[in-house]
């Protein structure tokens, strides 16, 4: 494409998403490339190959099914042999290169490099649990990146995908077309999709949950009926974009926790249609219906799961997606920040911007937190103080935005993560300050 149909492509993209979280779509960049009323035909039109993607077993019931078709200029298979990859700081579970503490632990934000590093040379895992071999659990990494994927692409064998991003927008370019976020915008990739991130602000900074389990859905709303939490309509899409371009290329596969390279020559982006329901994704935080207490107590923190990865325990996730986003405050006779607890979910929090109810101090934006299975955590005690004094009346959170990576496994910290300087080793000590209060009636 010219640089003039480029822009025009981008702007008029902006204008096409197509919405529906599960949705069955279907999209073409140029008229007649999609085929009608059969999937594989003997000769597909244009003289693309179809190519079907799965990212559920082929005899999964029909709305757990998930997986696309895609007519191609060149399958996917025309590559070239893999050569093994150092992977920096990216593990994958299980990790074993520490003794993970039960310990209460947080971090600053990782700063950006003064070398150039793209988004998958910046990526650097904090923790994981469960294994890539058996599909169970995830890793989280934080990626701080300031150059651009050139002439490189990005597969992902292992795992889903979930990016927060927390400063800097992306521009996504995968095999299905583009996707533009921002903070306060999640992007999610299937397991398997290529894919390129530019940087359109020359720096991004985030977190990504690689989700070796189910693929992310909704959860269902239960007693909430039929609206509320996060509604299919606000999922958004790509629509079909190719590019036909034979140059020398670069493919970097994650395959089995470890980093492959092979050469390609030609672009993988040359999709040209697609039709089916597994496809890379985005959402908008900031449209998510926040059901609360209008009475009294403090209801759990599931009433903000976004999406979750279901386990093989009914009611005990794989991972949740939570957030904690602006909204009203209103229970009556109630302690509102999150309350002390111990659970048997491990919970992982990162801080988009503004700040959180529980943790007014230490806890920055692009900063992070782990508290695993049973360990004891809530409110500081500045807060805590604050908080059961307060002369409570209905109150709006305005600047906040954070949110929960919560798992049935313990996440294992790795030893980039124990021994990095922007650690917070003193953070047991914003409990230290809790004294004493029972009186004998």
């Amino acid at each position: 494409m010219s640089d003039n149909n480029q822009l025009d492509y981008q702007l008029n993209y902006q204008l096409n998403y197509q919405n529906g979280f599960g949705n069955e779509h279907e999209t073409e960049a140029l008229t007649g490339a999609l085929p009608r009323g059969q999937f594989n035909p003997q000769k597909a039109p244009m003289g693309l190959y179809a190519e079907q993607f799965s990212t559920t077993a082929f005899t999964a019931p029909r709305h757990q099914n998930r997986r696309t078709w895609m007519y191609r200029i060149r399958p996917s298979v025309a590559q070239g042999n893999y050569t093994a990859l150092v992977s920096g700081h990216i593990r994958s579970a299980p990790i074993t290169e520490m003794v993970t503490p039960p310990d209460l632990l947080r971090w600053n934000p990782l700063s950006f490099s003064d070398k150039p590093l793209d988004f998958i040379n910046s990526l650097t895992t904090i923790a994981a649990n469960g294994s890539v071999q058996t599909q169970t659990g995830s890793a989280i990494h934080i990626y701080t990146a300031n150059s651009n994927m050139e002439n490189r692409f990005f597969c992902n064998a292992d795992g889903e995908i979930l990016i927060v991003p927390q400063e800097g927008a992306l521009l996504a370019r995968t095999e299905l077309g583009l996707l533009h976020i921002h903070p306060g915008e999640i992007l999610i990739i299937p397991r398997g999709i290529k894919f390129q991130i530019q940087l359109p602000a020359g720096k991004a900074r985030g977190y990504v949950c690689e989700n070796y389990g189910s693929p992310f859905e909704l959860p269902e709303r239960g007693p909430v009926g039929a609206n509320g939490f996060a509604n299919d309509r606000d999922f958004q899409y790509p629509v079909a974009h190719f590019e036909d371009i034979d140059d020398e290329f670069e493919l970097i596969t994650k395959f089995n926790g470890n980093l492959f390279s092979c050469a390609l020559n030609h672009s993988p982006l040359d999709v040209v249609a697609w039709v089916g329901n597994s496809a890379p994704y985005k959402y908008d935080l900031s449209t998510f219906n926040v059901i609360n207490s209008v009475s009294f107590d403090h209801p759990d923190p599931s009433i903000f799961t976004v999406l979750t990865s279901r386990s093989d325990t009914t009611g005990i996730a794989n991972i949740d997606f939570v957030i904690f986003p602006p909204r009203w405050v209103v229970a009556e006779n109630t302690f509102r920040p999150p309350y002390f607890h111990r659970n048997i979910m491990s919970e992982f929090m990162g801080l988009i911007h503004g700040t959180y109810d529980a943790k007014e101090e230490g806890f920055v934006p692009g900063g992070f937190s782990l508290h695993n299975c049973m360990s004891p955590h809530g409110p500081e005690t500045a807060v805590y103080e604050k908080a059961s004094k307060a002369n409570l009346k209905p109150e709006r959170y305005k600047d906040t935005l954070a949110f929960m990576f919560e798992s049935r496994f313990i996440y294992s910290p790795t030893r980039f993560a124990l021994e990095s300087d922007t650690r917070q080793k003193d953070y047991i000590h914003c409990w230290q300050g809790l004294k004493k209060q029972f009186k004998d009636a």
